[in-house]
């Protein structure tokens, strides 16, 4: 089975004066994010839901997909996670504890505002489903679809692309003590089973 039916495949626009400002219009700042966590803190914490699904065939392009396969050498099929490589390996060689970004969807959909900003931030599955250290520490596996992912020890960090993304101010929030607590930013994980998964399937931590 391949990997089909996506909603969108765009590249993300270079960042210019102009779209600089079009982007600080968007931007929220540290009152107006942090007014949003009582309803962060209330994500599911057992079983919760896929909303978005985003491949990343090439650098700065998105692929938004309903469907989507999990494979344990691959990571995500089609992605560009094992070209790509990783700046964090002695060979320069893809991380194999960076395989899957997954972000909080309500994080993001307070940060990007509209969804069709939330491939922006470069995660490739977002879900409705507490990714705290206190929920998810590193080792505990979830099921999406007929795959398993297990969260890995690495943290996954705001960074110089994700504040011309979304401002200075969101890389602070996502980034400051309870934001690392919280997993704003999100987590790395790692395909231990591999599988297929839709948006809309539940996400379910195991025991």
């Amino acid at each position: 089975m391949t990997s089909k039916v996506f909603h969108s495949h765009w590249q993300l626009p270079a960042i210019n004066e102009a779209g600089t400002l079009m982007q600080n219009a968007l931007h929220l700042d540290l009152e107006e994010l942090e007014a949003g966590l009582d309803y962060i803190r209330q994500s599911p914490n057992d079983q919760g839901a896929v909303k978005m699904i985003v491949r990343r065939p090439e650098t700065d392009k998105r692929e938004t997909l309903t469907h989507a396969e999990l494979d344990i050498a691959e990571g995500l099929v089609g992605d560009n996670w094992l070209q790509r490589g990783s700046s964090r390996t002695p060979d320069g060689s893809a991380h194999p504890e960076m395989q899957l970004n997954i972000m909080n969807a309500r994080v993001i959909a307070l940060v990007a505002r509209t969804e069709d900003r939330w491939p922006l931030a470069g995660d490739q599955i977002y879900v409705d489903l507490d990714l705290s250290k206190r929920n998810l520490p590193a080792g505990t596996q979830l099921r999406l679809g007929s795959a398993i992912v297990e969260v890995t020890e690495v943290p996954h960090m705001g960074c110089r692309k994700f504040v011309a993304r979304f401002g200075l101010e969101a890389m602070k929030f996502v980034n400051s003590g309870l934001g690392k607590q919280l997993c704003l930013r999100g987590i790395n994980a790692r395909v231990v089973k591999s599988g297929a998964f839709n948006v809309g399937d539940i996400v379910s931590r195991l025991a």
